[in-house]
C-alpha cells in the first residue's frame, strides 16, 4: 500500500489565519508550483514510478485539495489505476476566510485507487464498520488537524492527523504489508505503519524533515 502527501503547490504569497494571526501560507521551495504543465509532469513522474512499484492487488491513497487533486485524480486514470473512492476529510475548524468572497475550505480530499481493476484489493469493512459505531463507514470523515502531541519531535506545515492515515492503513492493508511513502514529511505515516504492526519504507528530500521523522519514527 501506499500512502502520498504530496505538495500541493499552493505557497503562492497568499496569506491565512492562524490562532488569529494572519500568517504567510509559504510552506517552502517545494511547494511552489512552476506553472501546470511543470506541475503535472512532477504528478505523472511519481505516480507512474508509484504503479511500477505496486503489486497487482495494491492501492494508493494520494491527498490533495482542490487545487490539484483534479489532475491527480485525471493522471491516475491515465496511467492505469482504477478509481475506488474519494474520501473527504472534514476539518471541524478550519482557518477562516479572510476575503469573505467564497466558502470557506475546510475540506482536503483523499483519492483511493487500485493498481488493476481486475484484481481484488484489501478493504476491511468490517474493521471500518466497527470504528463507525457498527454502521458502515462513509466517505467524508471529520477529523481534527494533528495535536500537539504528535509534533513532540517537530513541526511540518502540512503534516496530516495520525488518525487519518491509521484510518487508510486500516482500512486498506493487512499485518505484515508493506507501507510505502514518497513524500514522508513528519514520518506519520511511519509511525502508523509501525503501530499497527506493518512494515514501512519512506522517502524525504528535505533534510529537517528527514531527521525529524527519523526521530518521530526511531521513538516507536
Amino acid at each position: 500500500m501506499i500512502f502520498a502527501d504530496p505538495p500541493y503547490f499552493l505557497s503562492n504569497d497568499g496569506i491565512s489565519c492562524q490562532n488569529g494571526q494572519a500568517v504567510s501560507v509559504n510552506k517552502g521551495e517545494w511547494d511552489k508550483s512552476k506553472g501546470l504543465a511543470a506541475d503535472m509532469e512532477f504528478y505523472e513522474e511519481w505516480l507512474r514510478l508509484c504503479y511500477a512499484l505496486l503489486k497487482p492487488n495494491g492501492t494508493i491513497w494520494v491527498c490533495g485539495t482542490f487545487h490539484n487533486i483534479y489532475t491527480i485524480g485525471y493522471l491516475l486514470r491515465v496511467i492505469g489505476y482504477h478509481l475506488l473512492n474519494n474520501i473527504t476529510w472534514e476539518k471541524p475548524n478550519p482557518p477562516p476566510n479572510l476575503s469573505c468572497r467564497f466558502f470557506t475550505h475546510s475540506t482536503e480530499t483523499l483519492i483511493w485507487a487500485k493498481k488493476s481493476k481486475k484484481a481484488k484489493h484489501t478493504f476491511h469493512y468490517d474493521a471500518m464498520k466497527a470504528m463507525n459505531h457498527d454502521k458502515q463507514m462513509k466517505c467524508v470523515w471529520t477529523i481534527a488537524p494533528p495535536p500537539k502531541v504528535e509534533k513532540t519531535f517537530g513541526k511540518h506545515p502540512t503534516q496530516k492527523p495520525l488518525a487519518l492515515v491509521e484510518r487508510c492503513i486500516l482500512a486498506s492493508s493487512n499485518i505484515g504489508d508493506l507501507i510505502f511513502d514518497p513524500f514522508m514529511g513528519s514520518g506519520t505515516t511511519g509511525v502508523a505503519a509501525l503501530k499497527h504492526n506493518r512494515y514501512f519504507c519512506g522517502c524525504e528530500t528535505d533534510l529537517d524533515f528527514f531527521e525529524l521523522s527519523e526521530r518521530r519514527i526511531g521513538s516507536q
